[in-house]
């Protein structure tokens, strides 16, 4: 009985053995996950380097020469068009200034004078009591005195300017910066350097730069394979990696190219309520140029790459067969890679099961994500679970 048991767990573990073989993983057709496809507008995005530039920068400079007596700003504070910001010495200004006032004075009587004489004379001069050339010098002189006293009047408006250029105002609204000059120094209309210097921080513009080369290639696409223009919003990385949050919009392109770095300056504007961003900081601008219509978005798990560095994809075809496709992948869009070439409206793109997948193979195609469904066993496997068991038990 003993070698008859053993027997029987040998000739069982063969079957057993048997049946492993034939079921062993990858001998039948496997299943696979796809996803359709249709071409969809996506957006060029480009992600470039930039500077911060003020909206607007202007100097403050003095116009007239003199002692600056009192200085009427805080430093760093904002300030408004117009408002006093300097005073120069203005004593000599206000002299020349009431010097041009009486001459003004006196020419207009003077010319009032040379008026009166000349009304005299033309009735003398026609009953000849006087000579005719006496009246013609008469009426030049009181010409000469009329333009005497535009000539005063003009002085006059002169040192009245003068006068009022000894208050330096602010030339725009922003935020000023450190004064260079104090209480006391000597300035002039021609010193190169400013008294300050105000910038308006709000909006600002962001200057950046785009190679001219690949400026020359979206420009040529434009109008060709579904690409066109477009004005996308621009969105701001910061210098500590951070998202700006406000978007902004591309205002203009240079018409020239930079000879040293072959690059074209394109100007965007930012709101900037805050003061967060201030001139000079270095920045990264994501934005789009184009819109492509007809690209496609695949799952970034449906594209890998060959030897060659081509990105390439498993398409199901009518025989349900996994045919191997090479297309023009160049970027990413979230979660998708961007397709822009070798794809067609309606492939069915393999998304999952790739790990053993081998070209021109026949799968199984199911749409990707579907939930597995788990049958519970028929009776016929049920009985022969049950008789094997039994078997077992009696050997």
């Amino acid at each position: 009985m003993t070698a008859c048991a053993l027997s029987a767990c040998s000739g069982g573990g063969d079957k057993a053995q048997g049946k492993g073989k034939g079921g062993q993983p990858g001998q039948g057709t496997p299943t696979v996950g796809y996803v359709v496809v249709q071409p969809t507008s996506v957006a060029m995005t480009t992600e470039l380097s930039g500077r911060t530039t003020a909206f607007e920068s202007s100097d403050v400079r003095p116009q007239v020469n003199g002692i600056i007596r009192r200085r009427f700003f805080t430093e760093g504070t904002l300030v408004k068009r117009g408002q006093p910001l300097y005073e120069i010495d203005p004593r000599l200004y206000r002299a020349a200034a009431n010097e041009a006032q009486a001459n003004l004075s006196s020419a207009q009587a003077n010319a009032q004078a040379q008026g009166i004489l000349a009304a005299r004379y033309k009735p003398l001069a026609e009953m000849e009591a006087i000579s005719k050339q006496d009246y013609t010098n008469a009426i030049a002189t009181s010409r000469q005195a009329t333009a005497s006293v535009a000539q005063t009047r003009a002085a006059l408006e002169t040192a009245r300017i003068n006068l009022k250029f000894t208050t330096v105002p602010a030339p725009i609204t922003g935020r000023i910066g450190r004064s260079l000059f104090t209480v006391g120094a000597l300035v002039s209309a021609s010193q190169t350097d400013p008294l300050a210097q105000i910038q308006r921080l709000d909006p600002m513009f962001v200057d950046i730069q785009q190679s001219s080369a690949d400026m020359l290639t979206l420009r040529r696409s434009l109008g060709q394979n579904g690409i066109v223009a477009t004005r996308a919003e621009v969105r701001l990385s910061l210098e500590d990696g951070s998202d700006y949050g406000a978007t902004g919009s591309v205002e203009f392109s240079e018409a020239l190219v930079n000879v040293e770095t072959g690059t074209v300056t394109l100007r965007a504007k930012f709101p900037n309520p805050q003061g967060l961003l201030l001139p000079g900081m270095f920045v990264r601008a994501r934005f789009a140029q184009a819109i492509n219509s007809r690209a496609f978005l695949v799952p970034q798990a449906g594209v890998s790459r060959d030897a060659k560095g081509n990105a390439t994809v498993y398409v199901i075809n009518a025989q349900n067969k996994a045919v191997q496709k090479t297309v023009k992948a160049d970027r990413t869009q979230g979660a998708f890679w961007v397709v822009t070439g070798g794809l067609n409206p309606g492939d069915k793109i393999v998304t999952q099961g790739l790990s053993k997948l081998a070209p021109n193979q026949s799968v199984k195609p199911v749409p990707a994500n579907s939930a597995q469904v788990i049958k519970p066993p028929s009776k016929e496997q049920q009985e022969k679970s049950g008789g094997s068991g039994g078997q077992g038990k009696g050997g």
